[in-house]
C-alpha cells in the first residue's frame, strides 16, 4: 500500500494529507525522505565538476524537500495533536535526525565545497543574497563543528544526540504533567466564579470525561481561576500545581533532565571553542554578547521591581482588609490585582470579555493585514488534522499569497503555550513556492454552541502569532533558509510585537469588539477604560519575564549548576526578586529554553525586540495614521518580506533610519517614571 506522506501530494493547496495518513506511515516515509536526502548530498559531494554556487550551495537549498515536507506534517501533529504513538515517535526521531544533522555538517567533502566557495567569494559574482546564503551556510557548518575532528568531533556528535533526547523527553514529561493533573469544582466554588469561567471549567471537564466541572493547567484557565476565585485554600491548590509542573517526582520529573542539557551545553561550547553555551549562542544574535543582554534586562529591571514592590503594598493591604494574615503570596497576587483593578479602572473582566469573541477577533487581525499590505483571507476547505482546526486561502489582488492554518483551543492532545510554524515556507529556487503557515494557541473552547470569549491578554496573543504569520506569508526570497522567520532569535520577535500594537489602535476595537448576545459595539468609555489600563500590573508581568530571562542568562553564562533549583534560588535572591511573583517559567517548566534550543541562552529576545517594537509602532504614530500606507509598505519591504536576507540591524535601520534606544520599551510598558 503506498505511503500517502511519499506521493505527490494532489491536495488542496500542496497541505499534507492528513485525511490519509495514520500514525504508522510516518516511521517509513521519515526515514525514506533521509535516504533520499543522503542520496541528495551524495550527489553534491560526488559531483566531478569544481564547486559553483549551484551545484553545491543551491543543491543543498534542495536537498531536503521532501524531508522537511513529511518533518513539517509530522511536527505539527505531534505539537498539536499528541498521542502515544506520536510521542513514542518523537523519541524514536530525536537521535535519527540529531545523527543525520552530525552526518551532514561532519561531512568533510561536503564542508570543502563549502569552504571553497567561501574563499572565492569575491570572484563569483554572487547575488547581494547569494552571498549572504553563502555565509549564512559556511558559519553554520563552522558552529555545528565542520572544523573538528578525532575526538572532539565524535564527542560533539554524541553531545548534540543526546540533547535531542532530552529535550523531546522534557517536553513530553511537561505535557504528561499538564495532561494528568485536574482539580474539581464543588457547585458553591463553581458558583462563586464569573460565568465565562464557569463555562471553561465545565468545557474542561467535558473534554476530559470528569463528572462536572475541573481545572486544569491550561494557562487560559488556570489564571482566570486564580484571578477569580475567592476560595485562597483551593488558589494556592491550583497555583502550586500550576509551578511544580515537571517537579513532581516520578518518570515525568524534569529537574535532572535540565541539570545534565545545561552541562552538555556547557561541554558543546567548549569542544567548539567558546567560554560559555551565552558566548556560543549570542555570537550570531543582535545582542552579540551576554553583556549586552544583562544591560539590557538590568535596565528594565529595576524600575520594573520598584513598580511591583509599590504594587504588592497595595494588594497585601486588600489582602489583610479580607481578614487573611501573612504576607501576600503568589496564589494571592491575580486575585487581588483584579480586584484592584476593577475598583481603580472600573475594568470587570467577565463585562469585557464578551465583546472579545474569538470569531471577531480573527476578523480583526485579517482586517488590519487588508488595511496595511493588502491581504484577503477566504475560508476554504482542506484536508486537517483535528476538527477544531481552520483554513483560509490568503490573496492579493487575486494572486494566491499562502494558506493560513488557525488551531486555536486547548485540549489535552496539545502542548500549553502558543506558536506559529511554516508547514511550508517560501521559497522561488524550486518554482515559486508559498507558504503554508499555521498559528496554534490554547484558548479555553467554549461549551457547545456557545462564542468562544477571550480575554484582552489572549486577544494580544492572537495578533502576536499572526505577527509571525505575516512574517512568513509576506516572506520574498529566493532560498528556503532565509525565508520569513529564518531570522536573528532577538529579531524574529519584532514582527510578532508590533503587529500586537494595532489591538491597541480604537478604530479596530471600535468597529470588532461587539458583544457576543447583542451585537453591539463596547461602549466607548469602556473602550477608553481598556485602552488605559493597559499597562496595568505591568510591574507584576516585566518582573515574572525579566527574572525568566536573567536566569536563563546565568545558567548559560557560568558553570552548569549541578542543582538548577538551588541556582535559580540563589539567582532570584541575588536580584531581589519580590515575594508575591514567581518567575513566569520555572525552570522544570522552561519548554523555552529546555524543549530545545530555540530560545536557550535566548529568552531575553522578546525583549531585545519590544525595543524595537515600540520604537518601531511610534513611526505609524508620527505619521499620523497607524495604517500609512507608506510606512506599511517601507515595512513590508524592509523587515516583513525580507527574511534573512540581511543582518538583523541592518534591515531594521533600512525601515527606520536608526536603531533605538530602550527609552519607547519603559514608556511602553508604563515604567518610565519608575526609572
Amino acid at each position: 500500500m503506498t505511503n500517502p506522506l511519499l506521493t505527490d501530494w494532489t491536495t488542496p493547496f500542496g497541505l499534507p494529507p492528513f485525511d490519509a495518513i495514520t500514525d504508522d506511515d510516518f516511521g517509513p516515509a521519515v526515514q525514506a525522505a533521509l535516504n533520499e536526502a543522503r542520496a541528495n548530498i551524495a550527489a553534491i559531494t560526488d559531483n566531478p565538476d569544481a564547486p559553483t554556487f549551484a551545484n553545491t550551495i543551491e543543491a543543498l537549498e534542495l536537498a531536503e524537500g521532501r524531508l522537511n515536507a513529511v518533518l513539517g506534517a509530522f511536527f505539527t501533529v505531534a505539537g498539536a495533536d499528541s498521542n502515544p504513538a506520536r510521542e513514542a515517535l518523537q523519541r524514536e526521531f530525536a537521535p535519527m535526525l540529531s545523527a543525520y544533522g552530525s552526518e551532514i555538517t561532519q561531512n568533510r567533502a561536503l564542508f570543502d565545497r563549502v569552504e571553497a566557495l567561501w574563499t572565492q567569494r569575491e570572484t563569483l559574482d554572487l547575488t547581494d543574497e547569494q552571498a549572504r546564503v553563502l555565509l549564512l551556510t559556511r558559519r553554520g557548518f563552522v558552529r555545528a563543528g565542520a572544523q573538528l575532528e578525532g575526538f572532539a568531533a565524535d564527542r560533539l556528535k554524541e553531545v548534540k544526540s543526546r540533547l535531542s533526547v532530552l529535550g523531546t523527553q522534557f517536553s513530553q514529561n511537561l505535557l504528561a504533567d499538564e495532561r494528568e493533573w485536574e482539580m474539581p469544582l464543588s457547585v458553591a466554588d463553581l458558583a462563586a466564579l464569573p460565568d465565562f469561567v464557569q463555562a471553561a471549567a465545565r468545557a474542561a471537564g467535558a473534554e476530559r470525561g470528569a463528572k462536572g466541572p475541573i481545572v486544569t493547567l491550561s494557562r487560559s484557565l488556570i489564571v482566570p481561576f486564580l484571578q477569580f476565585s475567592p476560595n485562597r485554600d483551593l488558589r494556592r491548590q491550583a497555583y502550586e500545581a500550576w509551578v511544580a509542573r515537571g517537579a513532581n517526582g516520578g518518570e515525568t520529573d524534569n529537574r535532572g533532565i535540565a541539570a545534565e542539557i545545561l552541562e552538555l551545553r556547557a561541554e558543546r561550547a567548549m569542544l567548539l571553542g567558546y567560554d560559555s553555551f551565552a558566548d556560543y549562542k549570542l555570537e550570531t544574535e543582535m545582542a552579540g554578547t551576554p553583556q549586552a543582554v544583562r544591560d539590557l534586562l538590568m535596565q528594565v529591571w529595576e524600575p520594573a521591581v520598584t513598580a511591583a514592590d509599590a504594587d504588592a503594598e497595595r494588594l497585601q493591604a486588600m489582602l489583610h482588609n479580607d481578614g487573611q494574615t501573612g504576607p501576600l503570596e503568589p496564589w494571592d497576587w491575580r486575585y487581588y490585582s483584579e480586584k484592584r483593578r476593577r475598583a481603580e479602572h472600573d475594568l470587570d473582566e467577565g463585562a469585557i470579555k464578551p465583546y472579545l469573541q474569538l470569531d471577531r477577533m480573527i476578523e480583526a487581525v485579517f482586517a488590519c493585514a487588508n488595511r496595511l499590505f493588502g491581504l484577503e483571507f477566504q475560508p476554504v476547505d482542506g484536508p486537517l488534522y483535528h476538527p477544531d482546526v481552520r483554513l483560509w486561502e490568503v490573496t492579493r489582488k487575486g494572486e494566491h499569497v499562502a494558506v493560513f492554518v488557525g488551531d486555536y483551543f486547548a485540549r489535552a492532545s496539545k502542548r500549553s503555550g502558543a506558536w506559529c510554524t511554516a508547514m511550508r515556507s517560501q521559497q522561488r529556487l524550486a518554482g515559486e513556492v508559498r507558504p503554508i503557515v499555521i498559528n496554534v494557541c490554547n484558548f479555553a473552547k467554549p461549551e457547545a454552541g456557545q462564542p468562544a470569549l477571550l480575554s484582552y491578554d489572549d486577544a494580544r496573543t492572537l495578533f502576536h502569532e499572526f505577527g509571525h504569520a505575516l512574517h512568513q506569508m509576506l516572506s520574498n526570497v529566493t532560498y528556503e533558509s532565509i525565508s520569513g522567520t529564518s531570522v536573528a532569535r532577538d529579531f524574529v520577535e519584532l514582527p510578532s510585537q508590533l503587529y500586537e500594537h494595532w489591538l491597541e489602535v480604537p478604530a479596530v476595537l471600535e468597529e470588532f469588539a461587539t458583544h457576543a448576545e447583542t451585537g453591539e459595539a463596547m461602549p466607548a468609555e469602556m473602550l477608553k477604560r481598556l485602552l488605559a489600563a493597559s499597562t496595568y500590573d505591568m510591574g507584576f508581568q516585566t518582573v515574572e519575564y525579566v527574572a525568566s530571562a536573567l536566569v536563563d542568562l546565568e545558567f548559560h553564562e557560568g558553570e552548569p549548576p549541578a542543582d538548577p533549583m538551588q541556582k535559580q534560588a540563589e539567582i532570584l535572591e541575588g536580584l531581589g526578586m519580590p515575594h508575591a511573583i514567581g518567575m513566569r517559567h520555572a525552570t522544570p517548566h522552561f519548554a523555552h529554553v529546555f524543549s530545545g534550543d530555540g530560545y536557550s541562552a535566548g529568552y531575553y529576545s522578546y525583549m531585545w525586540s519590544e525595543v524595537m517594537d515600540a520604537d518601531a509602532f511610534a513611526a505609524f504614530d508620527e505619521a499620523g495614521d497607524p495604517f500609512d500606507p507608506a510606512l506599511a509598505e517601507k515595512l513590508e519591504r524592509n523587515i516583513l518580506s525580507a527574511g534573512g536576507s540581511a543582518e538583523a540591524a541592518e534591515l531594521y535601520t533600512a525601515f527606520r533610519g536608526r536603531m533605538p534606544g530602550v527609552e519607547a520599551l519603559l514608556k511602553g510598558r508604563g515604567l518610565a517614571d519608575a526609572a
